[in-house]
């Protein structure tokens, strides 16, 4: 399918804009820059019940997380939520008004971790920071109001990728029980050069924006083949909850995303996967702009209100 209208209409705002490549610039200005194009580019923000900040303690040091609880009468269902940004950039603010909405649709309380961001701090500081929000929600979630039984996770693109990572994790550890996985074009691999990081270079994210972002997070070669890196690389997917996978068909990413989808099937884990015909990455955070954002919140919001799946 073609680049669908709006997507091309947001790559040539990207284009006026003539700021240097990100894989140019300080893991700053690309923060400030990221910021920046995500004020103008979300939806509205939906007023939510409750929202708060809170710190809590992940090892050697705290990170921040916050709170959408939806209106309630019961213990809801949950979701743990982890940002984009190649591990480099975002924040809580980055994902705020999408979460807002799924909050809101999903009648879930939605947790948005503020995950600790390289180079200041490499692999495995997210994957930990990530683990410890989830399992403190999981231990906190009747005070908050929520169901312990009933806790997903989700992310998009570096935040997919540190979600999967997560439910390995949480599957070979035996805690917290992880309900449902949500990974938006998520990156899974960083051992291969899957061809789409090639047919489809330049559509928002380029193989040295890639290349830039893997270096700031990783220590070494070695990390590469990390399974807590790349869960494409897990030998035994199995045990896993069931998952949403989306992807973009314009986008670098999007093989890879792919085949940890038909993985998470061949191991016998339910899944629900779409490729956005026409997307490019990014799209869930530019529902402002592109209307498809707005499409796949709906579609979350759907799969976490499903019962079984």
């Amino acid at each position: 399918m073609a680049l669908d209208p709006q997507a091309q209409t947001f790559l040539d705002y990207l284009k006026s804009l003539n700021t240097p490549p990100m894989n140019t610039l300080s893991p700053e200005k690309n923060r400030k820059g990221a910021s920046y194009l995500l004020k103008k580019t979300s939806i509205p923000s939906q007023p939510v019940a409750s929202v708060e900040d809170r710190l809590i303690s992940v090892e050697n040091g705290k990170i921040k997380l916050r709170i959408y609880i939806p209106e309630r009468k019961e213990p809801l269902p949950m979701l743990v939520f982890f940002h984009g940004g190649g591990w480099v950039v975002g924040d809580l603010d980055s994902t705020d008004a999408p979460l807002r909405a799924i909050a809101n649709d999903a009648h879930r309380i939605v947790v948005s971790v503020e995950y600790r961001l390289a180079p200041e701090h490499k692999f495995p500081t997210a994957v930990n920071d990530c683990y410890h929000a989830t399992k403190w929600t999981a231990e906190n979630a009747s005070v908050l109001g929520g169901d312990p039984q009933r806790i997903a996770v989700g992310g998009e693109s570096a935040g997919g990728n540190l979600a999967a990572v997560i439910c390995l994790i949480s599957r070979d550890k035996g805690f917290p029980l992880i309900e449902k996985q949500v990974l938006l074009y998520p990156a899974t691999d960083f051992s291969t050069a899957y061809p789409s990081r090639t047919k489809y270079n330049g559509y928002f994210l380029t193989k040295e924006d890639l290349h830039y972002f893997e270096n700031q997070y990783l220590r070494t070669e070695k990390d590469r083949e990390n399974v807590y890196a790349s869960p494409n690389l897990a030998r035994d997917l199995s045990g896993l909850p069931s998952a949403l996978v989306i992807t973009a068909e314009y986008d670098p990413l999007h093989d890879e995303g792919k085949a940890y989808a038909e993985r998470l099937k061949k191991a016998g884990i339910e899944v629900t996967y779409q490729c956005y015909k026409g997307m490019i990455h990014g799209f869930f955070c530019f529902g402002g702009i592109i209307d498809q954002g707005i499409v796949l919140l709906k579609q979350i919001a759907n799969y976490l209100k499903k019962e079984g799946t």
